[in-house]
């Protein structure tokens, strides 16, 4: 089912193999979906694992423009992860990629497959910052300021 184009916001993460090449691939795969469009992306941030081990994580948020539904958008999402080679040996592995659908629209989502808004982004200073980059109106202060003692630190951007 088609719907009129609507503001989805994605959170990109990843901490395998060349994370910050990974999360700019994800960006343009974004952008090219069907009936879709990139409107915004946020820096990308480098950030310590929530309730996981390994390496540092590279994250990001885009703010699309789409015409597909919430769950079509999520198996979407869930393609490119496998094409980024995910793998979910168990609950929270380092991961290639790791796509999130965090709002879609105005949309509140319950379903066993899917929430919308994303349950956890709220004590997520790898969400809540880049998503303040991109809409700035879906992040009030005090949410930010919940998570100000999360490490989070921009990336320098290659020149």
């Amino acid at each position: 089912m088609q719907r009129d184009p609507g503001p989805a916001c994605i959170a990109l993460g990843a901490n395998l193999g060349d994370a910050p090449a990974t999360l700019r691939w994800a960006m343009q795969r974004l952008g090219a979906l069907p009936g879709t469009r990139l409107l915004r992306s946020s820096r990308l941030y480098r950030t310590a694992p929530v309730d996981a081990a390994g390496p540092d994580f590279i994250n990001a948020v885009v703010l699309l423009e789409t015409c597909s539904t919430a769950p079509d958008l999520l198996a979407q999402l869930l393609a490119l992860e496998q094409l980024a080679g995910r793998e979910r040996p168990y609950r929270n592995a380092p991961r290639t990629l790791d796509l999130d659908l965090l709002l879609f629209g105005d949309a509140r989502i319950d379903s066993p497959a899917l929430t919308v808004p994303h349950p956890r982004m709220a004590a997520r200073a790898f969400v809540l910052v880049p998503l303040a980059e991109v809409l700035p109106q879906a992040v009030p202060a005090r949410a930010l300021a919940a998570v100000g003692d999360q490490r989070i630190t921009p990336l320098a951007e290659p020149g």
